[in-house]
């Protein structure tokens, strides 16, 4: 059964779209329109579309970071902002890397206006987002925006690593979490940190929540394996069986080569050659997966790295409703039909 959507997401829609869409009305013309699309507002001819925007999951985390500081979530809109932006970046350039043509149960925005005006949109809105934290001005600014600057290199050497995992039949589950503590679990330690940053908070509160968020966002990344092997449709907005028939080194995955011998060879065969499966032969993998206990490892890391998550949180001087909603939201992120 899919969670409630928390109250701090829904009051963070409320509170980060109007900035958000005028943080996109600077774009060019061309690119704004791509963006737009991207998030759902608008269809492919700039109609509006009504539903649209995501989770909001790292605006959220951002406003309460600077609640968990005792300050007012309005204090967090520009890290709010300039994490949702770099947000949709990766994730106009990561479809493109993987071809992959559907998100959101629509087609993806390289498939509608091609690959050049996705890329330069995903460029865009990196700068935009850059701007708008240069615009904080004191250390409190400062903060954020090295908190944002060392996100963006993590998530890119994250995706790189992403991409070289790929073409790796040796792939170790240290490979496999040093890749996603980039790809997810950077962005998202910078969305929880970012908010207390804006709101000056101390250096120990800061990185606090920042390892609250890097564990969340290993988790977050382990749901969406899982979700790439077994996940419905009608959830990921993606075919079943999507990362196993892209070759795809996910979590079940990785825990399941991490099985020696014979047993998981058919396994291995399959990711080593060129030639692509037929629907049986794809079924019959996933339950050689989950057999091999790929799916379970995953399930009981999922609730490791949530324990860790909320363990970064002990000792603090939170406000109790703050301390509630984060682990609320991060239950409400992890916790999407699997």
């Amino acid at each position: 059964m899919t969670s409630v959507v928390p109250a701090a997401v829904t009051r963070s829609k409320t509170l980060v779209g109007p900035a958000l869409e005028a943080a996109l009305d600077q774009l060019h013309p061309t690119l704004r329109q791509v963006a737009r699309y991207h998030r759902g507002w608008v269809d492919e001819d700039g109609r509006p579309v009504a539903g649209g925007g995501g989770k909001a999951l790292r605006p959220a985390l951002a406003v309460l970071g600077a609640q968990a500081a005792w300050a007012p979530g309005e204090v967090a809109l520009p890290g709010a902002v300039a994490t949702e932006l770099v947000h949709d970046f990766s994730l106009l350039h990561d479809d493109l890397m993987d071809g992959d043509r559907e998100r959101r149960h629509r087609p993806t925005a390289w498939t509608v206006y091609g690959p050049g005006p996705a890329i330069l949109a995903g460029d865009a809105l990196l700068s935009l987002a850059t701007d708008l934290l240069l615009e904080v001005k004191g250390p409190a600014g400062t903060a954020a925006q090295q908190l944002l600057a060392t996100a963006v290199r993590r998530l890119v050497h994250g995706q790189a690593d992403d991409l070289d995992l790929e073409a790796r039949p040796d792939v170790s589950v240290g490979d496999y979490v040093a890749m996603a503590a980039g790809k997810t679990g950077a962005l998202l330690s910078c969305a929880c940190a970012i908010g207390a940053a804006l709101a000056g908070a101390e250096p120990k509160l800061v990185g606090a929540l920042g390892a609250f968020g890097e564990h969340l966002g290993l988790a977050f990344q382990l749901v969406d394996d899982l979700l790439g092997m077994w996940g419905a449709p009608a959830t990921t907005g993606k075919p079943v069986l999507s990362d196993l028939r892209s070759r795809k080194n996910s979590a079940p995955i990785v825990f399941a080569l991490t099985v020696p011998g014979a047993v998981s060879a058919p396994l291995r065969d399959y990711l080593a050659r060129a030639e692509a499966a037929d629907e049986d032969e794809l079924a019959e993998l996933a339950r050689l997966v989950e057999r091999l206990g790929g799916r379970d490892r995953t399930t009981a890391e999922v609730q490791r790295q949530l324990q860790l998550a909320e363990g970064s949180l002990a000792g603090l001087d939170l406000p109790t409703d703050v301390a509630s909603e984060l682990l609320a939201t991060a239950r409400y992120v992890t916790a999407r039909d699997r």
